[in-house]
C-alpha cells in the first residue's frame, strides 16, 4: 500500500474510532479505545492483548486495563457500531444465529462440550449468539452475546467464573432469550428489522416465536416438518364454565397435523 493510501486508511480509522467512542467521557478512555480498535483491524491472526500490543509496539497492560477494569458504558458503543453497520449494509433482513468457537482447554468463559453448527458436531467450544444485518451483498453483526451453558451456573464452576470475571448476575439463559434481549437493546437504540429470519434452532421454539409476535416483529423462521399445527380455518372452541374451579381454556375440536402434511395437501 502506498504512503498516501495508508494515510487515507488511517484517517478513516481515526474517524471511525472517534465516532464509536464519542460517548466515553474520559479522554484517556477514548484514546485507549481507539488504540484497541486499531489493533483489531490490523493484520495478524491472534487478536489477544499481548500479540496485538507487540505489533503496535505498546504496553499491553494499558489495553488490558481498559477492557477488564475500566468503567465505561459498553451499550453506548454497541449502539453506535450497530447504527454504523446498518447504514453500510442497508439490510433487507436481520438474522438470529449462533456460532461455535473451538477451544482446547476449559478456562475460557462459557466453554463446554456442546453442539456447534460451525463444527457440525458436539465439541469443546464457546457459543456466541448474534443478530446480523444482512443484504444480498453484505452481512455484519449488530450485537453478540456469549452463551453460558448450565454447567457454568453450578457450584463446581465458581472458581472458573471468578477467574473469568463473570458477574454473579450473569447466568445461563437459552439462546433464543439472548436473541430477544439483543432485539430489545437494538430497539432501544432505534433499530428494528424489516424481517427477522432464523434457522430451526430458533424457529422450532414457541417461546421465541411468541416473543417476536409480542414485539410486533415480522419473521420468517425455519421449522421442522414433524411440528404440528392446526389449519388456517380452525377456530378454537370455548367450553362452558361449570361454575367450579378455574375457567376452562379454549380448545380445538380438530386435531393438529404435521407441517409436512399441511404442505403436501397444498402441492
Amino acid at each position: 500500500m502506498r504512503a498516501g493510501e495508508l494515510a487515507a486508511v488511517r484517517g478513516r480509522l481515526e474517524e471511525l474510532a472517534a465516532e464509536v467512542f464519542a460517548p466515553l467521557v474520559r479522554r484517556d478512555q477514548r484514546a485507549k479505545g481507539a488504540l484497541y480498535l486499531r489493533k483489531l483491524l490490523l493484520d495478524g491472526r491472534r487478536k489477544s492483548m499481548q500479540p496485538m500490543a507487540e505489533r503496535l509496539g505498546v504496553d499491553h497492560q494499558q489495553l488490558q486495563q481498559f477492557m477488564t477494569t475500566s468503567t465505561w458504558q459498553i451499550s453506548d458503543v454497541r449502539a453506535r457500531l450497530a447504527w454504523r453497520a446498518a447504514a453500510v449494509v442497508r439490510p433487507q433482513v436481520w438474522v438470529a444465529d449462533d456460532t461455535g468457537f473451538p477451544k482446547d482447554g476449559r478456562s475460557s468463559p462459557g466453554v463446554a462440550r456442546q453442539y456447534s453448527g460451525t463444527l457440525g458436531k458436539v465439541g469443546n467450544c464457546q457459543i456466541g449468539v448474534s443478530v446480523h444485518a444482512a443484504s444480498e451483498e453484505a452481512s455484519c453483526p449488530l450485537s453478540w452475546r456469549l452463551f453460558l451453558p448450565v454447567a457454568w451456573d453450578g457450584p463446581d464452576a465458581q472458581a472458573r467464573r471468578r477467574a473469568c470475571r463473570i458477574p454473579d448476575d450473569e447466568c445461563h439463559r437459552p439462546k433464543w432469550q439472548l436473541a430477544l434481549d439483543m432485539l430489545d437493546e437494538l430497539a432501544g437504540s432505534g433499530l428494528r428489522p424489516a424481517v427477522l429470519v432464523a434457522d430451526t434452532g430458533y424457529g422450532a421454539n414457541a417461546d421465541f416465536r411468541h416473543g417476536l409476535d409480542e414485539r410486533g416483529l415480522a419473521w420468517v423462521l425455519q421449522a421442522k416438518g414433524e411440528m404440528t399445527a392446526h389449519g388456517q380455518d380452525a377456530v378454537p372452541h370455548q367450553p362452558e364454565c361449570g361454575g367450579l374451579g378455574p375457567r376452562p381454556l379454549p380448545r380445538y375440536r380438530t386435531r393438529p397435523v404435521s407441517l409436512r402434511e399441511h404442505v403436501l395437501t397444498r402441492v
